[in-house]
């Protein structure tokens, strides 16, 4: 039988559902993952209170109190990465849960694959900020794109690629949060200071313009992707390695396809 080692990360899952509780708990089990459950909110709270997991999977509707509630609650005092679990459909609420503080988000129901790819890039993300001590880093690539966030540059396959100031702070803001769903919202408030959602349409333009700088194909994006209705995401793949050459490149897998 295979055992867990101590050092894996611990994963709580706070599901009502059985069902998606025993779906969740082999899927992370089989991937080396130290599993917590609790069915309800009120449990949730106090394990994260006795024992801080590493990452919480939070499904917004509970028996007892609401996923908002729990989440507003953890916020208060920890940093944890929060992944939320919502029904088909249910974008408000995915808005709601960003601006709440969580960090990702998985439409139920949600396959392994993505799953654990999610958690993965959640904990990356985190274990990076602790090691740096919650500096952020100077440099981000993903594939072949490269952002220098400390010359305000970016190049794809080393190639200078030139944007305009606000290309640039739109880019460099997915970049701090590679691999994070940012909405509308956020990214409205964090560009252009707006707080109201009526300017989406100024996202749309910029995002279409820097996809035509940074994507090989912008109606079949490779890094900038869309969460309908949502927000944008920074794909956070794989760097790409120049010593390999052009051909050997373009034999390579590239970032996972859009979404």
């Amino acid at each position: 039988m295979n055992q867990t080692p101590p050092e894996a990360p611990t994963i709580l899952v706070v599901e009502d559902d059985p069902h998606v509780r025993l779906f969740l708990r082999a899927a992370l089990a089989n991937r080396g993952y130290h599993v917590a459950e609790a069915e309800t909110g009120q449990v949730a709270l106090s394990i994260v209170l006795a024992n801080m997991p590493d990452l919480i999977l939070l499904d917004l509707g509970l028996p007892d109190t609401d996923g908002m509630t729990v989440l507003r609650r953890v916020r208060e005092w920890s940093q944890v990465p929060v992944i939320v679990l919502t029904a088909c459909g249910q974008e408000d609420s995915k808005v709601a849960a960003f601006a709440a503080g969580a960090d990702d988000y998985l439409t139920k129901p949600c396959g392994v694959p993505e799953t654990l790819a999610r958690i993965a890039v959640a904990l990356r993300h985190a274990c990076a900020l602790k090691d740096a001590g919650g500096e952020e880093s100077a440099r981000f690539q993903t594939g072949e794109l490269l952002v220098d966030l400390a010359n305000r540059s970016v190049t794809v396959r080393g190639t200078l690629v030139h944007l305009s100031p606000i290309e640039y702070d739109l880019l460099a803001t997915f970049a701090k949060n590679a691999g994070k769903l940012l909405t509308h919202q956020y990214l409205l408030h964090e560009i252009w200071n707006l707080a109201c959602l009526d300017k989406v349409h100024y996202l749309h333009i910029y995002i279409g313009n820097l996809r035509k700088k940074i994507e090989d194909d912008p109606a079949e994006p490779q890094y900038l992707l869309t969460e309908q209705g949502v927000g944008y995401r920074l794909v956070d793949a794989e760097p790409w390695d120049p010593s390999r050459g052009q051909e050997a490149g373009a034999d390579k897998a590239g970032p996972p396809p859009p979404r």
